[in-house]
């Protein structure tokens, strides 16, 4: 259990979520949080989006009864957490981009602190959010784009690393553009699956692999894109 000491809503059902307490986790991770003892049932993976000495952020945007749920707590309520689960992100080196779309931008921030050289792009198909707060961490470049497609303007020949974090149509458009255009790059995408346990035992969020199927919450939620199989 931890105890909730913010809950500001920065966008339309977009929520920054604080809780107090001494936490873990690397840059990439998630922990499952669930907003009540019994229901609902299973907890939501949600990325770590800051994480300090005595408090965690995560960004949570509402899509259903359990983020509706999260969305409501408020300030000394009681929260279910468990975790750091996940792989996270891979060693940070060379000519770093992160690619975030929608509350994809999330694991950024957090990895921002590993890699504040990196170059930030930010997607968004309404109303921006966090901006300003990855422009005051960030020394690399912060592009934004909202209405639009971010990959575009991003070039991926100019990187060593790429990590990319969104909707499967997203992060499958980030394979393709890998596909085409080659280069150096190792390019990575964190998944955004549903999940129940954290750990693998429920198989809940199973995918399929060029290797065969493989676990996003225990294997992942970081792939090589060409490891995946999106359509």
């Amino acid at each position: 259990m931890a105890i909730v000491v913010a809950n500001k809503e920065i966008s339309p059902g977009v929520f920054k979520l604080s809780v107090q307490g001494r936490f873990t986790g690397k840059i990439g991770q998630f922990y499952m949080l669930r907003a009540g003892e019994r229901y609902p049932l299973l907890s939501r993976p949600i990325s770590i989006f800051d994480l300090e000495e005595d408090r965690l952020d995560f960004l949570i945007q509402v899509a259903g009864e359990g983020t509706t749920r999260l969305s409501e707590l408020k300030p000394g309520d009681r929260l279910t957490l468990d975790g750091p689960f996940g792989n996270g992100f891979p060693s940070l080196v060379g000519r770093i981009a992160f690619v975030g779309g929608g509350i994809g931008i999330a694991p950024f921030y957090y990895a921002l602190r590993e890699a504040p050289q990196a170059d930030v792009y930010l997607g968004f198909s309404r109303e921006p959010y966090m901006v300003e707060e990855f422009r005051t961490l960030a020394r690399g470049n912060v592009t934004v784009d909202v209405g639009g497609s971010i990959l575009e303007k991003v070039d991926f020949r100019a990187y060593d690393t790429v990590i990319a974090c969104g909707p499967h149509p997203m992060l499958y458009a980030v394979q393709r553009k890998q596909e085409e255009i080659g280069g150096q790059a190792k390019v990575y995408v964190s998944l955004e699956n549903r999940m129940a346990c954290g750990i693998g035992a429920c198989l809940v969020c199973s995918l399929k692999c060029r290797d065969g199927r493989k676990k996003a919450c225990a294997d992942g939620p970081v792939f090589l894109a060409d490891e995946v199989v999106f359509a």
